[in-house]
């Protein structure tokens, strides 16, 4: 299976998820001082994903058939981890959307290493409402793995 989709996401606070549509992770103990300075907080079945803007910022999702390539020239910043999608469906939605009316993206359950990667962190207004940062997150089969830095952010 592979897919790719793309979304304006309404990163409120500063943050969105990409986790398993029945997930059980308590959003509201992730952000701590460590996953605020990597722009990524991770639960078994849920990854919070740190912005430059907490406005509508732009959201690729690829779900591949294995893992990618690192392309880190293309990114400021690259971390892998992974994520438990075990109801077979993923949501993407900013943290204070409500995520049952989110879109059901069917996905084949199981566990998936997951790449966040983020760019134009430095393209932000004075004001840091608009700016062309972006964000990509890839998932492929594979197991659960704790945070590793591919590109740190600088």
């Amino acid at each position: 299976m592979s897919l790719t989709r793309r979304f304006d996401v309404f990163a409120d606070y500063f943050q969105f998820y990409v986790c398993d549509a029945a997930y059980t992770t308590d959003t509201a103990s992730l952000w701590v001082p460590e996953t605020v300075d990597r722009m990524l907080a991770t639960g078994p079945d849920l990854l919070g994903v740190g912005t430059a803007r907490n406005m509508l910022v732009p959201v690729e999702l690829q779900v591949l058939d294995r893992e990618p390539s690192p392309d880190p020239d293309d990114w400021d910043g690259m971390l892998d981890c992974g994520l438990s999608l075990h109801s077979g469906a993923l949501i993407v939605f900013g943290c204070t959307e409500e995520p049952a009316e989110a879109e059901r993206i069917p996905v084949p359950a199981g566990d998936y290493g997951a790449r966040v990667s983020c760019a134009g962190l430095d393209t932000l207004s004075e004001d840091g409402l608009d700016g062309d940062d972006r964000y990509r997150i890839q998932l492929w089969p594979g197991g659960v793995r704790p945070v590793m830095v591919v590109k740190p952010l600088g």
